[in-house]
């Protein structure tokens, strides 16, 4: 573990504040759901929870009958990372935050494609190389209780090649499988 320096009291209700560069630097927001964990030694642990990232296994085979089924890399994200590539490079994909324009994208519960599919595509992930931002892509918001939990992303492999609405409807069906699962 990371010492801060940071020493907060426990108030007469139990809570305790989270420096704020510590949430800057986790990406924790106010209403943020953390996980509270204990071990052994007496540590109590926060951990940003991610209802998305409950489903890893299923999203990963998810995402590869989308790449099989398409042709097309597909990754699925929570908030803050991609959780599942199939159809793409994992070591480029897997596990990276997403960038800021996704999760404005996310904030805004829009649905983006690519414009005309001549346009340079958005950033997918923070620092991504200038080369990787141009193939075509579908984005849609996986939406659960009325939150948006993450996103469904289909990218061409092929800079030539464009999306259309059968690849949105798929990343429609996808968003919306994934999002009854959160609520069962």
């Amino acid at each position: 573990m990371k010492a801060t320096g940071v020493v907060r009291r426990i108030d007469d209700l139990g809570r305790v504040v989270i420096p704020k560069e510590i949430r800057k630097t986790l990406r924790i927001k106010e209403g943020d759901p953390l996980e509270i964990f204990t071990d052994r030694e007496g540590q109590v642990i926060l951990k940003k929870y991610s209802p998305i990232g409950e489903l890893s296994e299923f999203a990963t085979g998810y995402a590869e009958t989308l790449a099989k089924t398409t042709g097309h890399i597909a990754c699925i994200t929570d908030k803050d990372t991609i959780i599942a590539v199939a159809g793409g490079s994992k070591k480029e994909f897997l596990e990276q935050d997403v960038s800021q324009e996704l999760e404005k994208l996310m904030e805004d519960r829009e649905v983006y494609i690519s414009k005309e599919n001549s346009d340079i595509a958005m950033p997918i992930i923070k620092n991504e190389k200038e080369d990787r931002r141009q193939n075509a892509q579908v984005v849609y918001p996986i939406i659960s209780n009325g939150d948006t939990i993450g996103t469904v992303i289909l990218m061409s492999k092929d800079k030539k090649e464009k999306m259309n609405d059968v690849e949105k409807k798929v990343a429609q069906s996808a968003a919306t499988f994934l999002a009854s699962q959160m609520e069962i």
